[in-house]
Order: structure tokens, then sequence, then C-alpha cells
């Protein structure tokens, strides 16, 4: 509502011009043959496009039929262009259209979900756009219309004769009512020697009009009638002055309440002003009354601060010397455990068993090693015994040979 008020009253009213011209600029292009009569759709009303019919048994409708219209004017553009399905996608086939409208120098600065429902003043608007740029791809140019001069010379004298008739009649009635404005009451005669000088295109009535009814009937007829005579004017909401007007009361009501508001602070300044001063005498006899508990108070606050001190630096011994006891339990602790260690040690019997048993078993290993000892010295002893034999034996053996040659 509020883009209609600053666009003006006449802007509801704009899409339906637009489609009626949009409509004749599709009948230039000879619409009927390449889109009605290949597609087999019903030719389209003055005011199809700009709003969505109730009783359209298909709400898709109306976008296919932007949509091949668009389609049609984009390829008359000379830019190829698929012809939309009746199932394809709404928001791809919108993006298509628009694109192509960008391309082409049109200027979009809606949403192009606007297009969505095929109707509307976007849909007027992108069509129409897409029309003109069709137009002028085609070389079609608006011709000035030709009008027959003889006859509009005809009707200009007509007309300049009616107004000169009209001009003077209005001047002769303008001195009649004045004549009549400064009498003082109505005058019978003057009605009846008046005639009516209505004149229509130089026509002059050629019979005078006269009255037969009582002036007292007459003004009581006129009292009788006179309320419901009255003119009421419908006020628009949307008219500048009805505005100037409430701006303008507005603007009384503020000064007024201004007036009303200033006395009122005035006074409520005065009171506050008043309250300040009586607040600030009150607080000074109250610290001349209350001095010296204040300074008892300033001295009690320093003393506890000194105490506050003291109980920190005694608190602070009694922490380290919480801490060293920790550290000496903790030590006592470790050698009670070490000593709770060694006394189950020593009165467990297991390590005297295994000491038994490992030497029993040594006991026996040696007693082996004995005997391998011994086989192995008796062994060593034939060996030497048998060298010693073979050594003889050769000795022997070479002396004989020796002696034999020395004979």
């Amino acid at each position: 509502m509020a883009e209609e008020e600053e666009r003006g009253p006449g802007s509801v009213h704009q899409m339906f011009v637009l489609m009626e011209d949009l409509l004749d600029k599709l009948k230039v292009l000879d619409y009927e043959q390449h889109i009605l009569d290949k597609h087999n759709i019903k030719p389209l009303s003055r005011h199809y496009f700009v709003s969505s019919p109730h009783v359209l048994s298909n709400p898709g409708e109306q976008f296919y039929m932007f949509s091949v219209i668009a389609a049609w004017l984009i390829s008359l553009c000379g830019r190829p262009f698929d012809t939309p399905q009746e199932y394809d996608d709404p928001n791809a086939t919108v993006s298509k259209i628009l694109s192509e409208l960008r391309s082409l120098g049109g200027q979009v600065d809606f949403p192009p979900s606007k297009l969505k429902s095929g109707s509307g003043e976007q849909v007027c608007y992108v069509l129409d756009q897409l029309v003109e740029k069709a137009l002028k791809s085609s070389g079609f140019t608006w011709n000035r219309p030709l009008y027959p001069s003889v006859e509009v010379e005809d009707e200009c004298a007509q007309e300049d004769d009616a107004e000169l008739t009209l001009s003077k009649v209005e001047d002769e009635m303008t001195q009649e009512d004045e004549e009549f404005e400064e009498e003082d009451g109505l005058d019978l005669d003057a009605l009846k020697t008046r005639t009516i000088q209505s004149e229509l295109v130089g026509s002059r009535p050629a019979v005078v009009l006269e009255s037969n009814v009582d002036a007292t009937e007459w003004n009581l007829e006129v009292e009788r009638v006179l309320p419901q005579l009255k003119v009421t004017i419908r006020t628009d909401n949307k008219d500048w002055r009805i505005h100037l007007d409430q701006m303008h009361q507005h603007q009384d009501g503020i000064n007024t309440s201004l007036q009303d508001a200033k006395g009122c602070l005035f006074k409520l300044r005065e009171d506050i002003g008043k309250t300040l001063e009586k607040v600030t005498s009150r607080e000074k006899y109250l610290n001349t009354q209350l001095e010296h508990l204040i300074s008892e108070y300033r001295q009690a606050q320093t003393q506890l601060n000194k105490v506050k001190e003291l109980y920190q630096q005694a608190s602070g011994g009694v922490t380290e010397r919480t801490r060293i006891l920790a550290e000496i339990s903790e030590e006592l602790e470790k050698v009670k455990q070490e000593m709770e260690e060694k006394g189950s040690s020593m009165s467990d019997g297991a390590p005297v068993v295994k000491i038994r048993q490992s030497l029993t078993k040594l006991k026996q290993e040696i007693e082996q090693m004995d005997v391998r000892m011994g086989v192995v010295e008796h062994t060593l002893l034939q060996a030497k015994l048998r060298e010693k034999n073979n050594m003889t034996r050769d000795m022997h053996a070479t002396h004989l040979e020796t002696s034999g040659h020395t004979y």
C-alpha cells in the first residue's frame, strides 16, 4: 500500500493499460498464427496477464502461456531459445528468460519469484520489454495517424462557435445572477420574463418558459427539501489537503500541549530544586551530628586493619608449619612401610627353603663334576702312557739300526 501511495492512485490501473498495449503489439507480430494455432491455445483476453482468475482449472496455464510467448519473442530478437514445456522447472525457466532480457538490454529490479504466478505487473512488464525488442529487431515502426483535413476544419469551426456562444450565455447569466442577488426577495415576474439561455452547440430554445407556481408554496417546498439538498463530499484519505489539515491540527495540538507541559515542567523543576535543597541541608545536619561517631568508626576501622595484618602474618606461619608437618608425616609413612616389608621378609621361611634346595642341587652337580673330572684324568693318563710307550719303542728301534751299521 505504501508503494501505491508513492506512485500515485493511477498506478493500480496502469497494468490494464499496459496489457492492452501488449496485446496490440502481439497482434502486430501475428501471434495468432505463430503461438495460438501452433500450440492450439485460445486467444488471449485483453487483461489476461493482469491477475489470476479464480475459475482457472489449471493454475500453471498462465505461467505456461507466459513462458511460451516470452520464448517466442526472444527467438524473434535473434537469440535461440527452446520452447518451454508445461512440466519444466519454473525456476529454471524464469531464470533463463530474465537472463535473456538482461542480455538484450532490459532492466530487472524485482525478484524472479514474482514471475512464477504467471500474472501481475512484473509479468506484463517483462512481456512488454520483450515485445518492444522484437518489434525493434523486425524493423517495425509506429506511424503517425492521418486525419481528414476537411472534417477537422469543420469540427474546429463548430467547436469555436460553440465556445463563443457558451461564453456569451455565461456572461449574460452572470449579469442576471448579480441583478437577482442585489434584490431582497424572489421576484416571480422577473423569473417569468427571464429566458433560459442554455445553448448547446449553438442552439437556442424558441419558447419562453413560464412558471405558474405560487411563491408561498414554492418557498415552503424549498424549506421542506432543503435538508435533503445538502452535498456530502466523501473524504479521500490519499488527498494531500486532508494530510495538510491534519498536520495543522496536530501542530496546534502540539503547541497547546507544549504550553501546558511547560508549566508542569517548570513547577516540577521548582519542586525538585526545593527537595534537593532540603536533602542537602539534612545531609549537612547529619554530618555535624554524627561526626564523632564517624571518627570512632574510622579508628575502629584502622585497628581492624592492623588486626587483619597480624592475623595474616600468624596464618602465614601456621601454613608453613602445616606444610612441614605434612612432609614429616609422609616420610614417617615411608619408613613404616619399609619396616613392615623387612619384618615380613624376615619372618618368611621361603627364602631359607630355596637356599637349601639350591645347596642340595649344587652338591649333586659338584659330585657329577668330580666323576667327570676323574674320567677325564684317567683318559688323559692312559693317553700319556700310550704316548710314552710309543716313544720308548721308537727310541729302541733307532738305537738298533744305528748299532747294526756300526758293525
